[in-house]
């Protein structure tokens, strides 16, 4: 159809003329309320930004004198939290004289790397800050 009877169509029904796709031969325009095309889009856009699931940190602490009941617990807690996507931070707090000893700390540390071996791997080497020690866990 010609641009010109086009535009004369669109304004006897009182709607825009829209240019869909204008690089091919013949280009695509369609006669449509402009206004309603915008909102329908950005909705669409923020709808697509919704279903987006975006990885959360979860982080669980702890000192380095754990028992190993509460620590399997962690790890399997752990192993949820990676499997639905998420990163997991391990802190070990070492109080007062346990900061004499960080190898306990990295020892803990190691055996949740183990337990967590199968669904994730270390984002780095253990980090110290302070009196705590720190890794984060990402899945495979």
């Amino acid at each position: 159809m010609d641009t010109r009877e086009a535009l004369k169509k669109a304004k006897e029904v009182e709607l825009d003329l829209v240019l869909l796709a204008p690089n091919i031969d013949p280009p695509v325009a369609k006669i449509m309320d402009f206004a309603k095309f915008l909102y329908t889009e950005r909705k669409k856009k923020s709808q697509s930004k919704a279903k987006a699931k975006k990885s959360e940190l979860k982080e669980f602490r702890f000192g380095p004198t754990i028992g190993t009941g509460d620590l399997s617990t962690r790890i399997d807690r752990s192993k949820e939290f990676v499997q639905d996507g998420n990163r997991v931070k391990i802190t070990v707090i070492m109080k007062g004289r346990e900061g004499m000893f960080p190898e306990v700390a990295l020892e803990r540390l190691k055996k949740f790397e183990e337990g967590l071996k199968e669904v994730a791997k270390p984002e780095g080497a253990p980090r110290r800050m302070g009196n705590q020690l720190s890794v984060v866990f990402v899945g495979k």
